[in-house]
C-alpha cells in the first residue's frame, strides 16, 4: 500500500475539509496518510505527495517532495492554477487513475540557488522547521528575484554567465526564471512565455535604467551569478518568499538543479489552453 503525504493550505476551510475526507477515503483503501507540513522529514516514508490548495501550496509541496523526486499531484482550490492538475470534484477519480497506473509524470526543471555574503543580513524561513538562520542553498521552481528594497533607488548588479562577466545592470531588479515560472513575475516584467516542460533559464530585468532592456533565454547548462555592486541593498525572493537581504559584494548563484519536480498529469489540461483562459484569448476577439 501507499503512504501519501498531504500538503494543505493552512487558511482555507475547504482545503482542510477535503484533506479530512480524502484521508478517510485513502485509509479505507488500505493506504496511509501523513501531513508533511507538520513534519517534512516524513517525506522519506511517502510514495506520493498530494497538494490541496493553490499554486502557493503546490510550491511548498514541490519544495518538500522534490527532495526525493516523488510524484506530486496538485488539487486546485485557488483561482486558476498553473501548477495544480485537477479540481476538487475530480480527486476521487484522479486517485483511482493514479493507483491504477493511468497517469504520466511531467518533469519540471528546478533552479539550485546559492546566496553568499554577510551572514548577518541573511534572514529567512526554513521548511524543515529550524530557527531563523542564514540561507545558503535553496531551490526554486518558478523564479529567483533580486529587487531593490527602497523606491527611488536603482540597484547595480553585475551578471556573470557561465563564469564570464556579461553586463552590469542598473535596474529595479532582475528575475531569473524557469520555464514553469515564465508566466509569473517574469511575464509581468515583459519577459517571454516558455512551455513549462522546456529546460532553459530566463533572465529578465525589471524596469532597467539602461539601453539594453531585453530578456535573455539561456541554455540549462549555463549558470547565472548576480553580484551586488556598490549602492543600496536588495531583497532576494525565491518563489515569492523573502530569503535574504544582500548588499555590495554579496551574490546569488542560479543554475539548473540536479533533481526535478515530478508532477502527476492526466492530460486534462494543456498549457496553451490554460493561457487562453487566464488572458481571455477568445478566438473571435483575436480575429481567428
Amino acid at each position: 500500500m501507499t503512504t501519501v503525504g498531504f500538503v494543505v493550505h493552512p487558511n482555507r476551510t475547504e482545503a482542510k475539509e477535503l484533506a479530512a475526507s480524502s484521508k478517510k477515503m485513502l485509509e479505507s483503501l488500505g493506504h496511509s496518510v501523513v501531513y508533511l507540513e507538520d513534519d517534512p522529514n516524513l517525506v522519506s516514508e511517502c510514495q506520493l505527495v498530494l497538494s490541496l490548495g493553490g499554486d502557493g501550496t503546490m510550491l511548498r509541496a514541490v519544495d518538500i517532495g522534490s527532495l526525493s523526486e516523488l510524484p506530486i499531484l496538485g488539487v486546485n482550490l485557488g483561482r486558476l492554477g498553473y501548477l495544480t492538475e485537477i479540481e476538487p470534484k475530480d480527486l476521487g477519480t484522479a486517485l483511482a487513475r493514479y493507483f491504477g497506473g493511468d497517469y504520466r509524470i511531467q518533469r519540471r526543471m528546478i533552479l539550485a540557488v546559492t546566496v553568499t555574503g554577510n551572514p548577518e543580513l541573511h534572514k529567512s524561513w526554513s521548511h524543515r522547521g529550524d530557527d531563523l538562520a542564514p540561507i545558503r542553498n535553496a531551490t526554486a521552481l518558478n523564479e529567483v528575484v533580486v529587487e531593490r528594497l527602497h523606491s527611488g533607488h536603482v540597484i547595480q548588479v553585475s551578471v556573470e554567465i557561465a563564469g564570464t562577466h556579461f553586463l552590469r545592470y542598473d535596474t529595479d531588479g532582475l528575475i531569473v526564471a524557469t520555464p514553469t515560472g515564465s508566466t509569473g513575475y517574469n511575464l509581468s516584467a515583459r519577459g517571454p512565455i516558455a512551455s513549462p516542460t522546456l529546460e532553459a533559464i530566463l533572465l529578465t530585468p525589471i524596469s532597467p535604467h539602461m539601453l539594453f532592456d531585453r530578456s535573455m533565454l539561456l541554455a540549462p547548462s549555463e549558470s547565472l551569478e548576480l553580484k551586488m555592486c556598490e549602492g543600496p541593498p536588495a531583497s532576494v525572493m525565491i518563489d515569492g518568499q523573502h530569503v535574504a537581504t544582500i548588499s555590495s559584494g554579496d551574490s546569488v548563484l542560479c543554475k539548473k538543479a540536479s533533481r526535478s519536480a515530478h508532477l502527476v498529469t492526466f492530460d486534462n489540461r494543456r498549457f496553451h489552453e490554460i493561457l487562453k483562459v487566464k488572458f481571455g484569448l477568445d478566438s473571435k476577439e483575436m480575429g481567428v
